[in-house]
């Protein structure tokens, strides 16, 4: 086992999860926005607000993929001793 590439893969999965937060942390801040555009409406933002919120619940999405897959490399790299 490679443990110089163990570490870097470890590293790499701690970066995705980090991006994974922000992503989950932007949707809070947009439901924020939604919420508060209850209070003074305004079509155009309440469009852009909802389209941003599923772009970024499509990027959460994305990100958990790509987290499984990459915890399965690590997963099969730690058993093949």
């Amino acid at each position: 086992m490679d443990q110089a590439k163990l570490d870097h893969m470890r590293s790499v999965l701690n970066k995705l999860e980090d991006i994974k937060n922000t992503q989950e942390s932007l949707i809070d801040k947009i439901n924020h926005v939604i919420t508060d555009l209850f209070q003074h409406p305004d079509k155009d933002l309440e469009k852009i607000m909802e389209d941003a919120h599923q772009k970024a619940s499509d990027n959460i999405d994305s990100i958990r993929e790509a987290m499984e897959d990459y915890e399965m490399s690590i997963n099969k790299m730690e058993n093949q001793d």
